[in-house]
């Protein structure tokens, strides 16, 4: 599904997209992902050669950083980011937007370090990317799939992608996702860092500011896969800062919308 608003946030042309031949940036946070980092690095350089791999790391104390500056001393298309200690998903994906709009990065993914989102969706997007602003790897529309979780997981997630989508009114059915893909002017139009999230609260920011703007927004089928090595970082406080945003921008904070009229593809 592609949802657009034809807003100041977004003209005609947008649809356009970035050339294919675009070096995109896939910003990898870390935090005690040791395990998983050779593997995860060497798969996105298969799939997408042309990406430069930013890696944002929080003080691992698992020497995750250490692994890192080694992937970056082997190959120039890795960059790395050392951060003073764990500080947090959101404000790692916020230094690395940062980092795109300083440089000439005219689309930019986030994904897990974890495999959980897979790299071989990586080159699809990009493709999708030609003709929206947005692109979202998703769990809940045809095609996509949790295979690893247990029911009450899936209920949970898919009661608060419901409670999202209704109040915030965001047409995705997976408000939650994080793997993305942004073209440069969305990065530049929105402030996700007007306020302090993490997790899931911060996934749905990015798409409610995105879609309020007058951004195109489609979600792709992703078969989203529970991570094999390391420790999961999701929590009952991830859960509950996602509920307390959702509520809190829908009735304290709202942000008005650019958009002039919606297209659905």
């Amino acid at each position: 599904m592609c949802s657009a608003d034809g807003g100041s946030g977004c003209a005609d042309a947008c649809c356009e997209g970035p050339p294919l031949d675009t070096k995109p940036l896939v910003i990898i946070p870390t935090y005690n992902e040791a395990d998983n980092l050779r593997a995860i690095v060497g798969a996105t350089l298969a799939a997408l050669p042309s990406a430069t791999i930013l890696i944002i790391d929080d003080k691992s104390p698992d020497g995750t950083g250490a692994i890192a500056d080694e992937l970056r001393a082997a190959d120039q298309r890795v960059r790395v980011i050392h951060r003073a200690g764990k500080l947090g998903l959101g404000t790692a994906y916020i230094r690395g937007f940062e980092y795109a709009l300083a440089g000439e990065y005219s689309c930019v993914f986030e994904m897990d370090a974890d495999f959980s989102h897979d790299p071989r969706y990586l080159q699809p997007m990009l493709r999708e990317l030609q003709t929206c602003d947005v692109v979202i790897g998703s769990r809940y529309v045809a095609g996509g799939d949790t295979p690893d979780w247990i029911f009450t997981r899936r209920l949970i997630s898919n009661a608060g992608n419901l409670f999202a989508r209704a109040l915030l009114r965001v047409p995705l059915k997976d408000c939650t996702a994080g793997f993305k893909c942004y073209r440069r002017e969305v990065l530049a139009a929105c402030d996700f860092g007007a306020i302090p999230l993490e997790g899931y609260a911060f996934q749905i920011e990015t798409v409610y500011q995105a879609y309020r703007r007058g951004f195109r927004l489609r979600e792709v089928p992703i078969v989203f896969v529970d991570r094999h090595l390391g420790h999961s970082k999701m929590s009952r406080q991830i859960v509950l800062e996602a509920f307390t945003y959702v509520v809190r921008r829908r009735f304290l904070n709202p942000l008005p919308t650019q958009a002039t009229r919606q297209r659905l593809r």
